[in-house]
């Protein structure tokens, strides 16, 4: 499936570009990735959102110069990567931090260069805090760490996300809901709320969803992502804890504001981290009219801004 999503994929794309599907050896099976461009130089890391999949890029990548080495991965348990094995949680952004150290140490790079959108972003503001020798610059799309939650919020809903996680993880695949291709497109496109037109969800979902098994009886379509992931509430942050991690940001910093984006539950915390990476990060703010997926819904409106910071910044 992935050698045939490569093809039409490049079927698509202007003279000159290259992308090809890879997979990284992880202890519970792979991590997927389009690799766009030159092979042989070390390549921008980019990560994308939430539920999301590597082909977030697909429309931004184009239109960077065709000698920019980019490795889009699909974060374990979304696109084409392997899904945690049972009984093992998702903790959304802990977990990140170390898969890129995994895939850093993997093909031995220093200095890297991370992307990310919405989670994606929020992991490369992580590991740059976390490996601030490491990093040399991140370019985080629509978010500015991981979005913040009140201890009380935190502490009230635990409960009922495990049990939520074990509902999931015992769901037998008959049980799993299934879907024809219109149908599974309009329900993207609900989840989304307008973030992603109707066209960009079938980018999405070309990595996204895949035909049922030859087993079973009804025929249609299943997500491919682990069910697991709409549990997304465990092991949150706090705003002190947001604030502690930005003060040890060091890299040069793009961070690039949609408006009006994401709504997100607590809009101060957003600027706060912006001000205290300041202090010791060189932080360039861009803010940018867009939905949340700017970047795969208007493009052309930050590719010339992120080709800058590349380059000269």
């Amino acid at each position: 499936m992935s050698a045939y999503i490569s093809i039409i994929l490049e079927a698509m794309l202007p003279p000159g570009y290259k992308v090809e599907e890879i997979e990284i050896p992880v202890p519970w099976g792979h991590v997927a990735g389009r690799w766009w461009g030159p092979r042989d130089k070390q390549p921008i890391i980019a990560i994308h959102g939430w539920q999301d999949n590597a082909g977030t890029w697909d429309n931004l990548i184009p239109l960077l110069p065709v000698t920019t080495s980019v490795l889009c991965i699909d974060l374990p348990g979304h696109g084409l990567s392997t899904h945690y094995p049972k009984g093992m949680l998702y903790y959304i952004f802990w977990d990140g931090i170390v898969l890129l150290r995994r895939i850093v140490k993997h093909f031995e790079w220093s200095k890297i260069t991370l992307m990310g959108h919405s989670l994606g972003g929020a992991l490369s503001f992580m590991y740059a805090a976390s490996f601030p020798d490491d990093v040399e610059k991140i370019i985080c799309v629509d978010i500015a760490s991981p979005a913040v939650r009140e201890p009380s919020t935190m502490v009230k809903g635990t409960g009922q996300s495990i049990d939520k996680v074990l509902d999931y993880e015992n769901l037998p695949i008959d049980k799993v809901p299934c879907y024809d291709y219109e149908e599974m497109i309009d329900i993207v496109c609900d989840a989304y709320k307008g973030s992603i037109s109707r066209e960009n969800c079938k980018v999405l979902m070309k990595r996204g969803m895949m035909p049922t098994p030859a087993h079973l009886k009804k025929r249609g379509y299943f997500f491919r992502r682990d069910p697991k992931l709409k549990v997304s509430g465990l092991a949150m942050m706090s705003i002190e804890t947001a604030l502690e991690y930005a003060a040890k940001v060091k890299c040069k910093v793009l961070n690039l504001r949609a408006l009006p984006g994401q709504r997100w539950e607590k809009l101060d915390y957003y600027m706060s981290v912006i001000e205290k990476m300041k202090a010791t990060a060189d932080v360039r703010y861009v803010e940018v009219e867009g939905t949340h997926h700017i970047h795969l819904e208007d493009p052309e409106k930050i590719a010339h801004i992120i080709e800058e910071f590349l380059e000269d910044y």
